[in-house]
């Protein structure tokens, strides 16, 4: 009977042991920049050149092995839209759909997708700057930082856990970014 019970401990173990292997990594970014004019919502052609890099940084060959990608969704009238500009090119590219089932102040709701995500990969999160801080504290960070209004290339890697940013680092898009 002894024996029989370490059995089942040992095959069982796996089932509630949980590490940083069995989630994703989180990776967020600004959307691309912007047009000076308050009536565009859209993306600049700087922005849309940005979008058009981050196929390559976040792509098929990167090690960043993104499988969900997250952006808030634009409203009725088009407006809000640059977080999904940015990052459509590269879902195309990876065969996802840009869940857009988020508003754009709606960070709890980012913090459900980031929990139920299922997997495989890990995630992209695109949005505005005034909102990337809230939604690295719902998802755990106690002490998250602000997102610079002069930057639009950083990629902000905050692990399982999800309680610190790690990581940030350049987009390195040529011509857009300093590196």
């Amino acid at each position: 009977m002894y024996h029989l019970c370490f059995l089942v401990l040992i095959l069982a173990s796996p089932l509630v042991t949980t590490t940083a292997a069995d989630h994703p990594t989180v990776y967020i970014i600004r959307h691309g920049e912007k047009s000076g004019d308050p009536e565009d919502s859209g993306l600049n052609a700087d922005g849309f050149r940005r979008a058009e890099c981050l196929r390559d940084v976040f792509g098929v060959n990167s090690t960043y092995d993104i499988g969900y990608i997250v952006a808030p969704r634009p409203n009725r009238y088009g407006q809000h839209r640059r977080s999904f500009e940015t990052v459509l090119p590269l879902a195309i590219d990876l065969g996802l759909a840009v869940d857009l089932s988020c508003k754009r102040n709606q960070v709890r709701c980012v913090g459900k997708l980031v929990s139920d995500f299922q997997g495989p990969g890990n995630i992209l999160i695109c949005w505005r700057h005034g909102r990337m801080k809230e939604i690295v504290e719902e998802l755990g960070s106690d002490h998250a930082p602000e997102y610079p209004d002069d930057r639009f290339d950083l990629i902000w890697t905050d692990p399982f856990p999800y309680d610190n940013i790690t990581d940030v680092r350049s987009e390195g898009c040529p011509g857009l970014d300093t590196l």
